[in-house]
């Protein structure tokens, strides 16, 4: 076993060595693949091409790619926190989906972030700390998922994560820069400190080099013993131990609540766009409903005449942006739990006359949601989600497609570590008021309920129904307005999907249009007054925007990391 690991390691450095340079941005993008990854780090990417050329196939490469990016990207994702994945198996009629969403612990209560005073706890104080961490779900949605379509060993999947955590990996501008962000709450516990933080209480700088050796211990108890070594004994107590006994808002997790963990198996959420069927993640996503009612609301407009330097395209973008993110506030939630319309949502008839709200010479300003069939009562409450997070999506060559989102939520979630692993703070993307004049809110905090979420990895199909790309994105609540953008720019501006992502994010919240700010939002801040022009109020604002996706050509995969990530693509 040894020498086959000795092997593996051997490869997955090499491959390593072959990649961009962490930090360096992607010079153009690799096309013509039989077989092609990518992620948000270089590292990532390496290792879900070990895993390729080890004749695993997409699955072994998105589960890779999940366990290296635990290492290398702590601030953004791991075994610590939560996932969703979308999964086409070759010659199989539709995908499949995967939730491992995070699960609040059994005790939680509708009043779980409500304060004494009868008011929410303001969030900046909800995030660091126990009363945060959801049970993680990404160990369990990996082991479900590769169980029905893994090709390659268990415990291979892990000895690239085994790799980087004890050889040690360097830190990168983008994690420097979070660590910088975090630095108040990560000195709070020791584990953290030691791993993250110089002695002197500051962060570690770009280019330090991190080893994490109880993070591959950790990994070396699942890699042997399965699934049941995260949820159960050692690792399961030692992050029950560290959330209930957080100096900052101790949770009431028990051991029974990560023994009880399951992922779950979904139906995907489908609709057709133009020539093209669109598939994404249903309920607890409520970003992939959103993503296929921005593009559905879209149809009756010709984008591919406007073109992407049309202010007109943009315009509308935005006004569907704001319809369908009016919905999602108001009908999105956990389906085990609340009544989601998801039929009435995806309606045909439904998003046509949605779509007919939107006018090309004005903006609608604000938008109410609609009224789809099945919808029960609900009021609408205040919640976010910020903009973390992880994507990365695989193909091979037997037509194999995973596109998965992984995430702890906040930068460092929520500054705790267990186990090596850094924990989600994702119960904070709980609406904390359980109801609003009365009446109840679906994305309220329950017992062993999942939490709302934004993320929406993608599989786009041809009119042959062989998938096209594959496509997925971290931010928050930016995430379907980032994949919208970056499938409409393929399907109907004819760009590769490295340009696709690099173009720039429009992005609405109520009444602002929200345009991103920096050299990849250039054009469409030139873009300002024509818009405003069309009634809408603007407003410029940095956006830690980060996307990848993989497009199939005529030649091959091509892939596509974002310009303003550390990421890449790579294949053969």
């Amino acid at each position: 076993m040894f020498a086959a690991m000795t092997k593996t390691f051997a490869l997955f450095a090499m491959l390593l060595l072959g990649t961009a340079s962490v930090g360096a941005k992607e010079p153009s993008p690799v096309s013509g693949m039989a077989n092609a990854v990518t992620a948000a780090d270089p590292r990532g990417t390496a290792a879900g091409l070990a895993m390729l050329r080890q004749d695993g196939n997409a699955m072994d490469a998105a589960a890779g790619m999940m366990l290296a990016l635990t290492v290398v990207e702590p601030q953004s994702s791991g075994i610590g926190g939560g996932g969703l994945l979308v999964y086409q198996a070759a010659g199989a009629k539709a995908p499949v989906t995967f939730d491992g969403r995070e699960k609040a612990p059994g005790l939680a209560t509708t009043q779980y972030f409500m304060g004494a005073d009868g008011k929410p706890q303001p969030r900046r104080e909800a995030v660091p700390g126990g009363k945060s961490v959801g049970v993680p779900g990404n160990i369990a949605m990996i082991a479900k998922a590769h169980a029905k379509y893994g090709k390659l060993a268990w415990a291979k999947l892990f000895e690239p994560a085994i790799a980087l955590a004890r050889g040690g990996y360097e830190v990168t501008p983008r994690m420097a820069r979070a660590i910088a962000g975090s630095a108040a709450t990560l000195k709070l516990t020791p584990e953290a400190a030691a791993l993250f933080l110089n002695a002197d209480g500051s962060g570690k700088a770009a280019g330090t080099r991190i080893v994490n050796e109880p993070l591959a211990q950790t990994f070396e108890a699942i890699a042997k013993s399965g699934p049941k070594a995260f949820y159960t004994g050692p690792v399961a107590e030692a992050i029950v131990k560290r959330v209930t006994t957080a100096p900052n808002n101790p949770s009431v997790m028990t051991t029974g609540d990560m023994a009880a963990y399951e992922a779950k198996e979904r139906p995907p959420v489908c609709v057709t766009y133009r020539t093209y069927k669109v598939c994404g993640m249903g309920p607890p996503s409520a970003g992939g409903i959103a993503v296929l009612s921005i593009l559905k609301q879209l149809e009756g407009f010709d984008l591919g005449k406007l073109g992407a330097a049309d202010p007109v395209a943009w315009h509308l973008i935005a006004e569907s942006e704001r319809l369908a993110f009016a919905d999602r506030a108001m009908f999105g939630g956990d389906s085990d739990f609340v009544s989601v319309p998801v039929a009435g949502l995806l309606a045909p008839a439904y998003l046509k006359a949605r779509g007919s709200l939107i006018k090309a010479d004005s903006s609608l300003l604000r938008a109410e949601p609609g009224r789809p069939a099945g919808a029960a009562a609900r009021t609408l409450a205040p919640g976010g989600e910020v903009p973390s997070t992880t994507h990365f999506a695989a193909a091979d060559a037997a037509g194999n497609v995973a596109s998965m989102t992984s995430t702890i939520e906040s930068g460092f979630g929520s500054s705790l570590v267990a186990g090596g692993m850094v924990l989600n703070n994702e119960l904070t993307d709980f609406s904390f008021e359980p109801e609003v004049a009365g009446a109840p809110v679906a994305n309220r905090v329950e017992g062993h309920k999942r939490p709302r979420s934004s993320m929406a990895p993608t599989i786009v199909y041809d009119a042959r129904g062989k998938p096209l790309l594959a496509v997925g994105a971290a931010g928050g609540m930016t995430i379907p307005a980032q994949i919208a953008k970056a499938i409409i720019a393929v399907l109907d501006w004819k760009l590769p999907i490295a340009d696709a992502i690099a173009l720039p994010t429009i992005y609405v919240s109520d009444d602002l249009v929200i345009v991103e700010k920096g050299p990849q939002g250039a054009p469409l801040e030139a873009m300002i007054p024509a818009l405003e022009k069309l009634g809408h109020r603007s407003a410029v604002t940095s956006m830690p925007l980060k996307a990848n996706g993989l497009e199939r050509t005529t030649a091959g995969w091509r892939g596509g990391a974002d310009p303003r990530s550390e990421g890449n693509s790579a294949g053969y």
